[in-house]
């Protein structure tokens, strides 16, 4: 007579990575839902039917030293008003509104951004500016 007992396997199951997939989950869906914000109302945007961009009659510069340059030729600031006037009336007599495209460095300052555009409006010209990096 045999009286050993006799050894059952059991199944198990391993969960130990389970947990690590639930954190995992959890914040992600954390994230996501800091994300999603309801408050914000859609607004449907105009679509232009052709390309309006505006055409460079004078183009004036400013670089990250501050130097200001109509074309390629470098102007002090004291001038600038009456320069960019000249400039504005010389292309006035092909163009009816004239425009002055800005481009300006995103390390130049403020005001001789604001003097440009300033005198480019007194002198009856559409302003367009274009910052570069």
């Amino acid at each position: 007579m045999n009286l050993k007992k006799r050894i059952r396997h059991q199944p198990e199951m391993h969960n130990g990575a389970l947990n690590d997939i639930l954190f995992i989950l959890l914040l992600f869906f954390l994230i996501v839902s800091t994300l999603a914000n309801p408050n914000v109302v859609k607004v449907n945007n105009p679509k232009g039917k052709s390309d309006t961009k505006a055409k460079q009659n004078v183009v004036v510069s400013i670089d990250k030293e501050n130097r200001i340059y109509i074309g390629q030729s470098e102007i002090q600031e004291v001038y600038l008003d009456s320069i960019i006037k000249f400039e504005v009336d010389k292309v006035k007599a092909s163009v009816d509104t004239p425009s002055v495209v800005i481009n300006a460095d995103t390390i130049s300052h403020t005001g001789g951004f604001f003097k440009i555009m300033g005198a480019a409006k007194k002198a009856g010209a559409k302003v367009v500016a274009n910052v570069k990096n």
